[in-house]
């Protein structure tokens, strides 16, 4: 099992400075990229100060100046957000300033808060319309010429200018939670990206069993990498947990805002919601959530990764900075790199 790092640019308070943001994320990826990760990934979210992203390729553009071997990716691109041809340009482009460094990937979206401001106000779980007819297009523009009559995008004989460095074409990632959705990103060659949210760890297991009827869906295709995403927190002294909880849970709270059409948003910052209102307050019992996220000392943390090691996860995704303090958030990756990630060494 290796390991990649989902890196975000996050203000809750307009008391901090955008540039100190900025190179902390880039800080993050460079500590990333010494103590071995394999793979560093941005989002794509808007008008949001939590989720600071409003082009990916920016910003992994500004990471690969200032790393040499660590790949980048898109994680994710939204489908609707985009046309294909822009798209397909776009990613290309930086496969070619980063040497070939891109993992490219897609998703139909999530917040229903930037479908009413990107996508015409479409629901957001109509985005996978738009994945599905996007996907195999920006595949065709990186070949050559191509002409296209779909549902959402029409256009003559184009190209992507430039092609990727990468052929056929960088790998691709599929984000996925749904197995018709897994079934469909391994028909199209995809790799799948899931997670488990802050669900406890029997979601796990759901995930890979989507997985794996997937795989037996489509036998002859070779199998297509797994990766698994879940918030990472480790620290010295093991009393830190409630702490480190109620930092997720504050975080959690900003994060059901987006998903709520009657969320407030003002001047980009999130309104934390009361979790009396969220669709499961269950999974924001602390002790839950203790047991669900990969938060503890590094050997709690090495026992919790067995789970997803023996539920076939390929890569192992992180995310590291959601709300916590800057010396604690460097700390629990120095921890993570120095205690955790030896015991899954190959």
């Amino acid at each position: 099992m290796k390991f990649a790092i989902a890196v975000n640019m996050s203000r809750y308070s307009p008391e901090t400075s955008i540039r100190a943001v900025a190179d902390r994320a880039l800080e993050l990826v460079k500590m990333a990229e010494q103590g071995g990760f394999e793979a560093a990934f941005a989002a794509e979210h808007h008008t949001i100060e939590m989720t600071i992203a409003p082009n990916p390729f920016t910003i992994l553009m500004n990471w690969a100046a200032n790393t040499s071997k660590i790949r980048l990716g898109t994680a994710t691109v939204v489908a609707p957000y985009w046309h294909p041809i822009r798209l397909a340009g776009e990613a290309a482009l930086f496969d070619v300033y980063s040497d070939g460094r891109l993992e490219f990937g897609i998703a139909r979206g999530a917040y229903q808060y930037e479908f009413d401001r990107l996508a015409g106000g479409i629901q957001q779980q109509k985005g996978v319309a738009y994945l599905k007819e996007m996907l195999p297009v920006v595949k065709a523009l990186w070949q050559g010429d191509y002409e296209h009559n779909g549902e959402f995008w029409q256009f003559p004989t184009s190209s992507s200018v430039p092609k990727p460095l990468q052929q056929p074409h960088p790998p691709i990632w599929v984000a996925a939670r749904d197995p018709e959705t897994y079934d469909w990103a391994i028909k199209n060659g995809a790799h799948i990206m899931s997670t488990p949210l802050s669900r406890p760890p029997s979601e796990i297991r759901v995930l890979s069993d989507k997985f794996n009827q997937a795989l037996a869906n489509n036998p002859g295709i070779p199998r297509p990498r797994f990766l698994m995403l879940r918030q990472a927190f480790v620290y010295d002294n093991p009393d830190n947990w409630r702490r480190a909880i109620d930092y997720a849970i504050e975080s959690g709270r900003h994060f059901e805002n987006l998903f709520q059409t009657n969320g407030v948003v003002k001047n980009g910052f999130t309104k934390p919601v009361d979790l009396s209102t969220v669709s499961a307050p269950e999974n924001y019992d602390p002790e839950r959530l203790h047991e669900s996220l990969l938060f503890g000392t590094p050997d709690v943390v090495i026992e919790k990764l067995k789970l997803y090691q023996d539920a076939g996860v390929d890569l192992m995704c992180i995310g590291v900075n959601a709300g916590l303090p800057w010396p604690e958030v460097t700390r629990s990756l120095e921890l993570f790199i120095e205690r955790v990630m030896p015991a899954y060494a190959t």
